[in-house]
């Protein structure tokens, strides 16, 4: 049994954020670089290495084309993760991924002397105004800082060196400290109790939620949020299709199958998603050996 629906809205829940996407189910992205197996190469930086791959911020890196990491080497590291949670770490380094393409040449070019660049934070929800944006500035004696786009905020950390750069896609630069936006690191940590079905609705898949709470198998997602969960959520739109079942002929047992068919029992971005090769398990997998399978 399955519902064959080609585009499908993504709604991940973690300990940071709720994220949308759209996912979809026959296309397969090739990606020209592995944030991880560049900063391999660099044992200085192994401690923000092993974090972007704890929260995943990895993944979010590799599944996009044009990007900036500014790597903290493993001493600048102690301020972040010797004093907070995994949640407020993933939103620190969040700031540290540019949604552009800055090298060492570029910094010295910035035109009227600064700009504003967007980060990886800015796209999780969690980022009000320009909370998510990061200020470069080039500084007397070719010094370039960067600092929250926040106004008054200082540009504690300052360009060290280029580590590494595939041209036009990935380029990675030392920064000397933790880029540190106002409230960041004073963030709450998310509430267990998370409305699954009002962040549904409000991404207009009512039908999917309205059959979660009939079914019963909404308490089963709310168990699995504590550990990390994905879910597949097709829109209202997508029961109306001509190929789509009538879900009022299906006995209550495939109906749980089905919905529990559309969740991953762990914390699964998007970039995961698009390098994955394998089937991943679901949470029917256990009990009607269902798991999602992307065609190439």
């Amino acid at each position: 049994l399955s519902l064959r629906i080609s585009l499908l809205s993504l709604l991940t829940y973690t300990m940071t954020a709720l994220h949308f996407f759209l996912f979809t189910l026959f296309t397969v992205s090739v990606h020209a670089h592995n944030i991880t197996e560049i900063l391999n190469q660099f044992p200085e930086y192994s401690v923000f290495n092993s974090y972007l791959s704890q929260t995943k911020l990895a993944d979010e890196i590799n599944s996009r084309e044009t990007i900036t990491v500014l790597a903290l080497p493993n001493g600048a590291m102690s301020a972040v993760v010797d004093k907070h949670p995994l949640s407020v770490i993933k939103n620190v380094l969040s700031l540290h991924v540019l949604l552009d393409y800055f090298d060492g040449t570029k910094l010295h070019k910035i035109s009227d002397g600064t700009t504003t660049s967007t980060t990886l934070y800015q796209t999780t929800g969690n980022a009000h105004g320009n909370v998510g944006s990061v200020n470069i500035t080039d500084l007397k004696g070719g010094k370039v800082g960067f600092g929250s786009a926040i106004p008054n905020s200082p540009l504690a950390s300052t360009y060290t060196k280029s580590v590494k750069q595939i041209q036009y896609n990935i380029s990675v630069l030392e920064v000397s400290a933790p880029i540190i936006a106002p409230g960041i690191l004073t963030a709450p940590a998310p509430s267990g109790d998370f409305n699954i079905t009002g962040a549904l609705e409000k991404a207009g898949c009512k039908t999917f939620a309205s059959l979660l709470v009939r079914s019963g198998v909404l308490k089963t997602y709310q168990t699995a949020i504590e550990k990390g969960l994905t879910i597949f959520a097709p829109n209202d739109e997508a029961f109306k299709g001509a190929k789509v079942p009538d879900l009022s002929e299906l006995s209550s047992a495939d109906v749980v199958s089905l919905l529990q068919y559309h969740a991953i029992p762990s914390y699964t971005p998007i970039g995961t998603l698009k390098t994955k090769k394998d089937p991943i398990s679901t949470l029917a997998t256990n009990g009607a050996s269902k798991s999602w399978k992307k065609k190439r």
